[in-house]
């Protein structure tokens, strides 16, 4: 399955949004990968002792807030125990099958409208959770370059404008 948190509503950057784990290289991280644990384990509670790291992702940029992104990759060989740890940085922590998130039902083209433009990208629909932009752009990319994309229709399209 897949970790994923909901984000406070109060925060500057991405409110409200499913996102993965994660946030800035702090100074005394060794690298990308103890950044991605440590952060994993602040908002989540997961025990890091329970993660094999696969592989760490190309920097992806995230224009919305203007961020570099080291996506990394791991197997959680271990499932501990997780829970939104701080309510003002995540209200959410769940956990999705890869299947659920494979099957075309769950999945759409989200659109978002700002300053006249119409921006479209994949989504999927978790339950009535909705996981749009950054997110579901990496997981459909993960999905596709592992070779489990079921195709689905792209041409259903729902707003996520806020």
């Amino acid at each position: 399955d897949v970790l994923l948190q909901r984000r406070a509503p109060t925060l500057s950057s991405h409110p409200g949004q499913v996102s993965f784990p994660g946030g800035r290289v702090d100074p005394g991280d060794a690298d990308v990968v103890a950044t991605a644990l440590r952060e994993a384990e602040e908002e989540t509670g997961l025990d890091p002792t329970g993660v094999e790291i696969l592989a760490t992702l190309p920097v992806i940029p995230l224009a919305a807030s203007n961020h570099l992104v080291t996506p990394v990759l791991a197997w959680w060989r271990s499932p501990s125990r997780v829970v939104a740890v701080d309510h003002a940085e995540t209200v959410e922590v769940f956990r999705v099958p890869v299947a659920q998130l494979l099957d075309p039902e769950t999945r759409f083209t989200s659109t978002i409208t700002r300053m006249g433009h119409t921006f479209r990208g994949p989504a999927f629909d978790v339950d009535g959770t909705i996981v749009w932009g950054f997110t579901a752009m990496v997981l459909d990319a993960l999905f596709d370059a592992a070779g489990w994309t079921v195709p689905w229709d792209a041409t259903v399209e729902r707003s996520v404008d806020l």
